[in-house]
């Protein structure tokens, strides 16, 4: 598990490889993620916002952004923890995620950008 915390929210991640989904012999590699938010300011904050950097280690780059995760905008009151599974596809056994959460402060009306720590997506067999 990685772990960062920026302007008070704590974003923790855990991978998980999934076999049952990839397709090595096609070149298919899918992981899922648990993303753990905790607010640990004594201020109300919404997630609005995502953007992530995908990178596969055969040189591919990809930037992925849209509003909120997994069809939601979660409200975290102070103290309040939000977690969500999601996934990504590589065309290889190993790569890495980051990026960041565009939160919105509800008692002063700002905006401010939360840090996804990098994290890695590594097929277990290539650990051997």
């Amino acid at each position: 598990m990685v772990t960062k915390i920026t302007d008070g929210v704590k974003i923790s991640v855990e991978t998980v490889y999934q076999p049952e989904y990839s397709n090595p012999a096609n070149n298919h590699f899918m992981f899922a993620y648990k993303i753990t938010i905790e607010n640990l300011t004594d201020y109300t904050v919404q997630l609005l916002r995502r953007h992530w950097y995908i990178f596969d280690s055969n040189g591919t780059h990809r930037e992925v952004e849209g509003e909120g995760v997994v069809g939601q905008q979660p409200v975290l009151e102070p103290g309040e923890i939000h977690e969500y599974v999601s996934g990504c596809n590589l065309n290889t056994e190993i790569g890495t995620m980051k990026g960041s959460y565009k939160m919105f402060r509800l008692f002063d009306g700002s905006h401010f950008d939360v840090n996804i720590p990098e994290f890695h997506l590594i097929s277990p067999h290539r650990l051997n």
